[in-house]
C-alpha cells in the first residue's frame, strides 16, 4: 500500500467512527482504491455503510458535522429504496459514503448470484465487496465476501452470451470512410473493447461493469483466459489508423470466440462466426 492509499485509509477510519457510533449501523467497509492501495492525490474515499434501518438525515448531517465534512457535493439514489449514496469534502478530500440497509444489500446480491443481472451497476459493488477492507461488523462482511466470492455457472454463461454482440465493423470500412462517421467509429471502438472485455470476465468468473470501467490493465491480468497481449492490443485500437484498427478488432473477436468454443461450448457461437471475414460489397448500377 502506497503513501497516499495509507493516508485515506487512515483517514477513512477516522471518518467511520462517528457512523459506527450510531446503534442502527452494523458494518462498515472501504473499498476502491483505497482498498486496492493504489491512491494517488485524486483518489477518494469509497466508503460503504450497511444497517438494520437508515439513519435519518438528521443523524448523517450530524456524522458529517463531527468529522468536519463540507456541505454536500451531491446525493445518488433514493433513501425510500433502502439505499443511497453521499459524496462531500474532509480535508479536500471527496469522500462517497454509500448507505444501504442490509436487506436491500442482500437484496442486490441476489439479483446478480440467483437472477444473473449482468447489467446491472451492482456488478461494480459485487468485485468492490470482494477487495474491500472491513472496519466494522467484520463476520458479516466476510459472510458477504464468500458469498459473492462463489462465481455461479449460469452467471458466468449470462455473462458471455449477453456481450457476444459484435458490430462488424470491419467490413464495412470503406463504407464508414465516406460518410463522417468519427464519432460513430468511436463508439464502436469502445462499444466492441467492452463487449470483448465483457465476453472474457464470464469466462474467468470476473464481475464485471461497463459502468465507471478503469484500471483495464490491471483487470486483465486476473484473467486467465484470453487473447495474448490483450490490454496492448486493446490500448492500441484507439491510436491505429480506422482500417488497421477495424481489422485488430476482428481478429481479437475471432480469438475470442475460439476460447468460448473451448471453455464454455454450450454457447452458441455461429452467428458472432459467420460476420468473421465478412465484407460489404458495394452495389453496381444496372440498365431496367
Amino acid at each position: 500500500m502506497n503513501d497516499r492509499s495509507q493516508y485515506l485509509l487512515e483517514l477513512t477510519k477516522r471518518n467511520v467512527k462517528a457512523y459506527i457510533a450510531n446503534p442502527k449501523t452494523k458494518a462498515a467497509m472501504v473499498t476502491g482504491s483505497v482498498a486496492e492501495g493504489l491512491c494517488d492525490e485524486y483518489s477518494d474515499c469509497d466508503v460503504m455503510l450497511y444497517y438494520d434501518e437508515l439513519p435519518s438525515e438528521e443523524e448523517l448531517n450530524l456524522a458529517r458535522q463531527q468529522n468536519q465534512g463540507s456541505e454536500l457535493i451531491g446525493i445518488l439514489g433514493d433513501r425510500h429504496e433502502g439505499a443511497f449514496g453521499e459524496s462531500f469534502l474532509v480535508n479536500g478530500v471527496e469522500c462517497q459514503f454509500a448507505h444501504a440497509t442490509i436487506a436491500q444489500w442482500e437484496k442486490e446480491i441476489s439479483s446478480i448470484l440467483e437472477e444473473f443481472d449482468v447489467q446491472s451497476p451492482i456488478m461494480k459493488g459485487m468485485s468492490g465487496i470482494l477487495i474491500s477492507i472491513p472496519l466494522y461488523g467484520e463476520t458479516l462482511i466476510q459472510q458477504w465476501k464468500a458469498k459473492v466470492a462463489n462465481y455461479p455457472d449460469g452467471l458466468a454463461q449470462r455473462m458471455v452470451e449477453h456481450y457476444l454482440n459484435f458490430f462488424a465493423i470491419w467490413g464495412m470500412q470503406e463504407k464508414l470512410a465516406r460518410r463522417d462517421t468519427t464519432l460513430w467509429y468511436y463508439q464502436i471502438l469502445v462499444e466492441e473493447a467492452q463487449n470483448l472485455l465483457g465476453v472474457l470476465s464470464g469466462l474467468n468468473r470476473l464481475y464485471y461493469s461497463t459502468f465507471q470501467f478503469k484500471r483495464m490493465g490491471k483487470f486483465i491480468e486476473q484473467m486467465s483466459i484470453a487473447p495474448m497481449n490483450l490490454t496492448f492490443r486493446l490500448e492500441s485500437l484507439f491510436r491505429a489508423e480506422p482500417h488497421v484498427a477495424a481489422n485488430q478488432i476482428e481478429q481479437l473477436v475471432q480469438e475470442t470466440l475460439d476460447l468460448v468454443d473451448t471453455y464454455m461450448p454450450q454457447v452458441d457461437t455461429s452467428s458472432v462466426r459467420r460476420k468473421v471475414g465478412w465484407r460489404q460489397q458495394p452495389w453496381q448500377p444496372k440498365m431496367f
